[in-house]
């Protein structure tokens, strides 16, 4: 219940500080930027990750939890506990929001600039490089080390700093369904949900460039 919890945590708080700084930003006329709020998503993982590393690996992310399953790195019957645990964690984050900012539209809802088939590329190929990079700086299910939440909070508030803007660099089925249930906005959502987890195929990338020593 400590691992369920954690992610549960820490869930929340990836959704409120990073969909709260697009809120922020839209409610102040632009002074967070696009800039600041890709820098608060990797700063807000990078936190969780030394802060609740050791308890439960800070997966944060369904597609991260089935990443690391299909690595043989993560018990089979942890997988739907993780992800209800994550689910639960971003929905209510964006309840809060929703309480705070009942003016807002969107809450930070994760939507296609271009084409739903552009956006769907990038957020799988946006995916299997967090997966390919977490797996390589991790061990065993846990990223908690001395340079893990650095390189992941970094590889993640780099792919919302570029692709941001085209497809709103989720990456997280979780962080993207928060928001759009909330809001109601649920017209992409699928997207958001399907090309992370097909994305996890990242784990493939890791075994061919490290063959036993990355995901083993």
């Amino acid at each position: 219940m400590k691992k369920f919890g954690a992610e549960f945590i820490g869930t929340f708080c990836l959704v409120f500080a990073g969909t709260g700084a697009i809120i922020a930003d839209e409610v102040s006329g632009g002074t967070v930027t696009h800039v600041g709020v890709a820098l608060t998503f990797g700063l807000i993982i990078l936190v969780m990750i030394y802060a609740l590393g050791d308890i439960s690996g800070a997966h944060l992310n369904p597609a991260v939890t089935a990443g690391f399953w299909l690595s043989g790195r993560f018990a089979g019957r942890e997988i739907m506990p993780y992800i209800v645990s994550q689910c639960c964690g971003a929905l209510l984050a964006s309840l809060v929001l929703r309480l705070l900012f009942r003016d807002n539209q969107l809450l930070g809802t994760t939507q296609p600039a271009g084409s739903q088939l552009q956006s769907f590329a990038f957020e799988l190929l946006l995916t299997a490089i967090l997966m390919f990079v977490i797996l390589s700086v991790s061990t065993g299910a846990a990223e908690k080390g001395i340079t893990a939440g650095i390189v992941v909070g970094s590889v993640i508030g780099l792919e919302a700093m570029f692709a941001g803007p085209i497809c709103g660099a989720s990456m997280n089925p979780a962080r993207s369904l928060g928001p759009a249930v909330i809001s109601m906005h649920v017209q992409s959502l699928w997207l958001y949900i399907l090309a992370p987890f097909a994305g996890a195929v990242g784990v493939v990338g890791c075994r061919c460039v490290r063959e036993s020593g990355c995901c083993t």
